[in-house]
């Protein structure tokens, strides 16, 4: 499919291919970066160069091909369809307190409403990881897959960059595979989000942090003491 804009006259299909593949790429390899490098003052400015050129490159993204705010997920959310990923959302929070509670496990003493300023963070940090991962890793892989095989691609992506946390790389799969197939559904990152932070910060109260090492991936996991 040739793409026609005031910037670029006419982009082949191929060598539209290779720009998405190599924006998928650039983008991956800078949040790696950020996860990886040896120390904190590193990883911080790689994950701001990473969410900078993520935006920049939407931005590009908008500019070539003029994708409606429904395709990138960022219009007002359909009644339905926030119904259904909401009521999912909170099924799934009260099944994993009542599994936990049922095999023994407690929610810890030290968890009180004192840390609501953590938790608003958190949900911010939620939005921003929706718009990475839907309305930039899932729109391409879409483009060059397929809505369904983006759905698993798009995955794979967000569930690498938690490696090498077992708990969390394991939740972010199965989390990001109903993500991102309820966005190719409804289209909307914001009720995805409410869930991603409903359900990280489940998952962070009810996970003794020896095996969650504070939420770390990367190198902050392997570190953790």
């Amino acid at each position: 499919m040739a793409v026609e804009s005031k910037i670029f006259p006419a982009v082949t299909a191929a060598g539209r291919r290779c720009f998405v593949w190599a924006q998928i790429v650039i983008a991956f390899l800078f949040l790696e970066f950020a996860i990886w490098a040896p120390t904190t003052k590193i990883r911080n400015r790689w994950g701001a160069i990473a969410m900078i050129t993520i935006l920049v490159l939407v931005v590009i993204d908008v500019l070539i091909d003029r994708p409606s705010l429904e395709r990138l997920g960022l219009g007002l959310p359909k009644p339905f369809g926030a119904s259904v990923v909401l009521g999912v959302g909170f099924a799934t929070v009260v099944f994993m307190v009542i599994l936990v509670s049922w095999l023994g496990g407690q929610i810890p003493a030290n968890t009180t409403w004192q840390n609501l300023h953590s938790a608003w963070g958190y949900a911010i940090w939620a939005l921003i990881q929706e718009f990475m991962l839907q309305s930039f890793f899932f729109n391409r892989c879409e483009e060059l897959y397929g809505s369904s095989a983006a759905v698993w691609i798009a995955s794979t992506i967000f569930a690498a960059a938690h490696l090498p946390s077992p708990v969390l790389t394991t939740a972010t799969l199965i989390g990001a595979l109903f993500f991102c197939e309820m966005f190719r559904r409804y289209r909307n990152i914001y009720p995805l989000a409410i869930v991603h932070a409903m359900l990280g910060l489940t998952i962070a109260i009810l996970t003794p942090d020896s095996l969650l090492h504070h939420m770390r991936v990367g190198i902050g996991y392997l570190r953790y003491r």
